[in-house]
């Protein structure tokens, strides 16, 4: 059975367009509230929820990752970008995962997985450093050979596939190649004795080919959730989500 980490950043983008000068990021006027969203998530069978405290605070704040580590009964996994300031919180936040990305102040969502090649010493002093916590952690990387055999060998038990060049060439010729890729990616990582995680892009209806990746563990999905959650309520997303995970 693989599982369901909702990303529940674009509820916090919504509260973010009208209260971004509130003074607290719930109570009040002060809506919608994305801790309150990932309960409501978790009822319905969400198995993780993930929050991507981007530098910016462009949507998620600080103050929602706490009330999240304090209220949520399933996992708590954390988008970071990696830098110093980042890792620093999430060793005082202690999360039951992390997964580091790549983070461009212009971009609207992350565009493209994090280069642990051109970032090697980097990365590996962030996931020593989770590693030493307890921390689990994950590299969000495309699914290209020198990437995977270079985060097993710094010693992250965990990759989330990039899935976004699949997700954008869905309905052009390129989609064969670009899926051929993820599971070629996936049976690497998995050789390589990394759990494989998958996510960004995935949508209702190319979830039905992005579920046979082989050796999946976990896909970190959010827009698309979020998107049917206006016209279904976000328990019944979450519930069609997971059946078609399912088939």
């Amino acid at each position: 059975m693989i599982l369901l980490g909702l990303n529940i950043d674009h509820c916090a983008t919504l509260r973010q367009a009208r209260y971004r000068e509130a003074a607290a990021t719930c109570g009040g006027a002060v809506e919608p509230d994305p801790v309150a969203l990932a309960l409501a998530a978790e009822r319905a069978g969400a198995d993780g929820i993930t929050v991507h405290l981007r530098e910016d605070h462009r949507h998620i704040q600080e103050r929602d990752v706490w009330r999240l580590r304090e209220s949520i009964a399933t996992r708590l996994n954390l988008e970071m970008a990696c830098t110093p300031a980042m890792i620093e919180f999430a060793l005082k936040l202690k999360p039951d995962s992390v997964c580091v990305v790549p983070e461009n102040r212009q971009e609207i969502t992350t565009e493209g997985g994090l280069d642990v090649v051109g970032l090697r010493d980097r990365v590996k002093g962030c996931v020593e450093a989770m590693n030493a916590a307890g921390i689990i952690t994950s590299l969000f990387i495309d699914p290209d050979e020198p990437q995977i055999e270079l985060s097993a060998r710094l010693g992250a038990p965990w990759i989330e596939l990039h899935t976004g060049a699949y997700a954008e060439a869905c309905h052009t010729p390129r989609r064969a190649a670009e899926f051929k890729r993820l599971c070629v990616g996936a049976s690497l990582g998995k050789e390589g004795g990394l759990t494989i995680n998958a996510g960004h892009g995935i949508n209702y209806v190319n979830i039905a080919e992005v579920r046979t990746i082989p050796h999946l563990h976990e896909l970190n999905i959010g827009h698309s959730i979020v998107s049917r959650a206006l016209f279904t309520g976000i328990e019944e997303a979450v519930r069609e989500m997971k059946a078609r995970m399912a088939g």
